[in-house]
């Protein structure tokens, strides 16, 4: 367990992805938020313990669902929902929207809609890691779906070849969309691949933060000493459908409730209380966490939208 006052932004941070979240389903319902929309609700724990391991010159990079990664990593909340939202004081000016979201200013390169689709380029990233001599290193983000992707293979097998400063994560929420994974593999455990590759791999419950955070670092830890990549399992739950709106028939609703008992926030304040932090304390948290999102959703809807100059502008074509 890290000290009592960096557990509590740990928890902090969790309630402000939480809460963002929550606001942002908010705003899709009324009509402020437009297209597909893919919330992370309940996989809290992985974003939060992979980020806090890292180093803020380290690089991430997400998936299609990749709010809480980008937040985890420092992206500010406003500039994040205004990008979300589609206005011009978005991170892309209001072009990227939430399924393609970037912040470079606080390491987060990239997200993508393609499934796996950032896994190679998190390879480029931890290569020139590896060159600049800084010890940085390159995390990904991605779900079990990917584990059927050409791309992911061909990324463990060189970066394990290589021995590139590279995190792979794993979000193994049981679905790839609407199909469980019984599904689409008959390997049990996606850490399975990476023992393919003589990766060093595990498996851990993504819905406790600490685990994840030991886990990661770890593995950040052998990466900058030139031990190469590391292949991290998590495995949670997404309480929300695959978009808002998905009816969800797929699961069971008892499933989800079983779930609900996991939740990664209560968890993790439950810890913290047994630990010494009082009813105030964990009460407080919960309340500036959702005033910071409050203060965002303020600045989005205040934001303009873009111009219609804007339009060819940050638009780049090559031969």
């Amino acid at each position: 367990m890290v000290n009592k006052e960096h557990s509590l932004s740990m928890l902090q941070l969790m309630w402000t992805i939480r809460a963002f979240e929550e606001r942002v389903s908010d705003l899709y319902a009324r009509g402020q938020i437009a297209g597909l929309l893919h919330l992370g609700i309940g996989q809290e724990g992985v974003a939060v313990g992979t980020c806090s391991a890292l180093r803020d010159d380290d690089y991430v990079f997400g998936g299609h669902r990749s709010h809480a990664h980008a937040i985890a990593k420092g992206a500010d909340p406003g500039r994040l929902l205004a990008e979300i939202m589609g206005r011009s004081a978005g991170y892309c000016r209001g072009k990227g929207g939430s399924m393609h979201l970037v912040a470079m200013d606080v390491g987060f390169v990239t997200a993508t809609g393609v499934v796996g689709g950032t896994i190679p380029l998190a390879l480029g990233a931890a290569l020139a890691c590896r060159e600049s001599g800084k010890g940085q290193v390159s995390a990904v983000f991605f779900g079990d779906g990917a584990g059927q992707a050409g791309p992911f293979h061909e990324s463990l097998n060189i970066a394990s070849l290589w021995k590139l400063p590279v995190i792979f994560i794993c979000e193994n929420n049981g679905y790839a969309e609407f199909t469980p994974l019984s599904a689409h593999t008959l390997v049990s455990s996606l850490a399975d691949h990476a023992r393919t590759y003589g990766m060093p791999n595990v498996t851990v419950d993504g819905n406790d933060v600490a685990a994840v955070r030991a886990a990661v670092g770890e593995a950040a830890e052998r990466a900058r000493s030139g031990g190469g990549p590391t292949f991290i399992e998590c495995l949670t739950y997404r309480l929300r459908g695959h978009y808002e709106g998905d009816p969800g028939k797929y699961r069971e609703i008892s499933e989800v409730s079983e779930w609900k008992t996991r939740d990664p926030i209560a968890r993790f304040a439950g810890v913290l209380a047994e630990n010494g932090a009082s009813a105030g304390d964990l009460a407080t948290v919960e309340q500036q966490a959702r005033e910071r999102v409050e203060h965002a959703v303020q600045f989005a809807l205040a934001a303009p939208w873009p111009s219609a100059e804007e339009l060819t502008q940050q638009v780049y074509a090559g031969d």
